[in-house]
């Protein structure tokens, strides 16, 4: 493992514990998902090697063609980004979860693709938790009847939701945002039942995830301070 990658692990990691301490948490309910996108196969197969499991991807075809060349049936793979719906059949036969669900029709594709595999895909639903009309996720009001559909889901599993905070230099100034997809979280814990289940919240990122550990992220998501500086 290079020292690079290795270094900028560990500093994460050390950060997440930190967070957890003082938040009154367990570092062991935190799920770190690595973002990969467009770093070579041998980054990821690095950081495989020291152990971590959980990797994102925010394109459908890079994750397709992640899961292609590196065959680990232990991996975890995440699919983060804005989710097309006719991109889900590329995606069905191997992703773990998909984090970017936020329309009905994406939950009717997801049944339909998994069925066909016979395999369960984890899904989270994203709120639109900043407001921002560039941002993808639903609204509030329609996180509902989402997961009222969802109950009667066979192979589409909801176990909770996601949000993306506004970005800024000053992660106090996004707590609000997390606060408010933890408190959207437990004003619709009534609706778990059959296929829903909201025990996961994905939130934060590498220059907020201190603040989103501590208002109950229970995954963070974390790119360029793992595996450095993106190719574009």
């Amino acid at each position: 493992m290079s020292e690079n990658i290795k270094s900028r692990y560990q500093t994460i990691i050390k950060r997440i514990n930190i967070a957890c301490k003082k938040a009154g948490r367990n570092s062991s309910e935190i799920t770190l998902v690595a973002v990969s996108k467009t770093k070579p196969d041998a980054d990821v197969r690095e950081l495989m090697d020291a152990g971590h499991l959980h990797y994102g991807e925010n394109r459908a075809k890079a994750l397709e063609d992640r899961m292609e060349s590196i065959k680990n049936e232990n991996v975890q793979w995440h699919f983060i980004g804005v989710l097309q719906t006719n991109k889900i059949k590329y995606m069905a036969h191997r992703v773990n979860w998909i984090q970017s669900v936020h329309k009905m029709k994406a939950l009717e594709e997801i049944e339909k693709r998994a069925s066909a595999e016979n395999r369960e895909i984890s899904v989270l639903i994203q709120v639109n938790i900043s407001e921002e009309d560039q941002k993808s996720g639903c609204e509030p009001e329609e996180l509902e009847p989402l997961l009222k559909y969802a109950q009667n889901l066979k192979y589409a599993k909801v176990k909770g939701l996601m949000g993306m905070a506004t970005l800024t230099d000053d992660p106090e100034l996004v707590r609000p945002e997390f606060r408010k997809l933890r408190v959207l979280r437990n004003e619709h814990r009534h609706l778990e039942s059959g296929s829903v289940s909201l025990q996961e919240l994905s939130m934060g990122m590498t220059n907020d995830l201190e603040v989103a550990i501590d208002e109950g992220a229970t995954m963070v998501r974390v790119g360029t301070a793992i595996f450095g500086e993106r190719n574009y």
